[in-house]
């Protein structure tokens, strides 16, 4: 009965080494050793999930990398249109031919924007009505804590490049000041930068804060009106110096751009130098205006605000573009003045982009380590020594020769004790 015991014990160890050597796991089942086997099912889902992180990156990144050249290529298209607009400046040339030249590649700029999309997303645009696109959300990481486990994100911002004009719908919004006005200068309608002996200022601030969000699609409009002298003419409507919010905007935002814009407006109607005298400088969400510095140019400037509207259209961060007209010696200085602040919007994209696309490859490279981390932790645990299971297993068989050859000699007794009846 102890050789058959033996045997049998014998032949139960040599099961499960054959079981470690065909399935090569030390833990195959939760009968095994379950604590091992459910720490070790954790960490398998969470390889899982690392493994379709991996798959997000890559799409991200490869979505980035698309934006990031087509920034690139606008900012070498800009470049050269610089080239073209700094040869106008001279008199003795062709400007309706070079004219010509700057709209075939203010032409190609709009068609690398379209075509600068990966699986139908677009960085180069983001003039959407509907909130929440001003960007993407690219799954990063699986953060566990003791509270459970939750998704982590990389935001990349979308860089608009686009070159549609904004436009301003019909909806006024009505606030307390009166009417739709927003401007700071004290007055209901209008307030007067007059000429002095030295150039007066009036200031507009815009919201509560210069990271107050703004919905997108809200239109702002600058009028100028009671122009005398050598003042800016009045504009005609709220679309000739104006800014439509895009998502994500804030107040400061919407101050840099409508600065921008003001700036444009008198360096196209007065020339590029008008600036020294009249212009606008933007701090956080407020906008500095500034009057001519010489008795007789007198003006007025309204800023409005207007409600987002079905009608209103959000403009490319490059439409300035579509101003450009060097035919003429006064458009010549403002297309040069305007250029480099184009430049700017370009090269702030493509770096804004490279930045994201590498913190994207760090993070790619990071869960691919972490990956492989987690699966030697697995193995760790699970996996079964093969060198010493083949050593184990051979060890048992010669164990199971010895209790066959035991158990033959304890089956002999009996036979020597029948021998004594003979």
């Amino acid at each position: 009965m102890i050789a058959l015991h033996t045997l049998k014990s014998i032949n139960d160890q040599m099961s499960q080494t054959r079981r470690k050597i065909s399935t090569g796991l030390r833990v195959a089942s939760a009968r095994d050793n379950a604590a091992v086997w459910a720490i070790a099912k954790t960490m398998e889902s969470d390889v899982a999930g690392f493994s379709r992180i991996s798959d997000s990156l890559n799409l991200g990144m490869s979505s980035v990398s698309v934006a990031r050249k087509g920034a690139e290529t606008v900012t070498d298209l800009l470049t050269r249109m610089k080239e073209k607009i700094v040869a106008a400046q001279e008199e003795n040339v062709d400007r309706d031919k070079i004219q010509a030249d700057i709209v075939a590649l203010r032409d190609q700029i709009g068609a690398v924007v379209g075509a600068a999309q990966f699986n139908g997303l677009n960085l180069l645009s983001n003039r959407s009505m509907h909130a929440g696109s001003g960007g993407i959300n690219v799954l990063a990481s699986l953060d566990r804590s003791s509270s459970g486990v939750r998704a982590s994100d990389i935001r990349v911002g979308k860089q608009d490049l686009g070159l549609t004009l904004s436009s301003i719908g019909t909806g006024l919004t009505s606030l307390a000041a009166g009417a739709n006005e927003i401007t700071g200068f004290g007055d209901a309608t209008a307030s007067a930068l007059t000429g002095a002996a030295t150039a007066p200022t009036g200031v507009t601030t815009f919201g509560t804060s210069a990271s107050q969000s703004v919905a997108v699609g809200t239109g702002f409009a600058i009028w100028i009106s009671g122009s005398a002298g050598g003042a800016p003419s009045a504009t005609a409507s709220g679309n000739e110096i104006n800014y439509v919010a895009r998502d994500g905007d804030t107040m400061a935002d919407v101050a840099r751009a409508l600065t921008a814009q003001f700036n444009r407006y008198v360096e196209a109607d007065l020339g590029a130098t008008a600036t020294a005298g009249i212009g606008a400088e933007a701090s956080g969400n407020t906008i500095t205006f500034t009057g001519a510095g010489s008795v007789g140019d007198d003006f007025s400037v309204r800023v409005d605000q207007y409600a987002a509207d079905s009608s209103s259209t959000i403009g490319g961060g490059l439409s300035s573009l579509m101003y450009v007209d060097v035919t003429s010696q006064k458009g010549a200085d403002a297309a040069l003045a305007d250029i480099d602040r184009l430049l700017d919007t370009a090269i702030d994209a493509a770096a804004s982009f490279g930045s994201a696309g590498g913190r994207l490859e760090t993070q790619a490279d990071f869960v691919k380590s972490l990956t492989n981390a987690l699966k030697s932790g697995i193995g760790s645990l699970v996996d079964a020594d093969m060198e010493e299971t083949a050593a184990q297993f051979q060890a048992l068989q010669v164990q199971q020769q010895l209790a066959v050859t035991s158990l033959s000699i304890a089956n002999q007794a009996p036979s020597l004790l029948l021998s004594l009846f003979r």
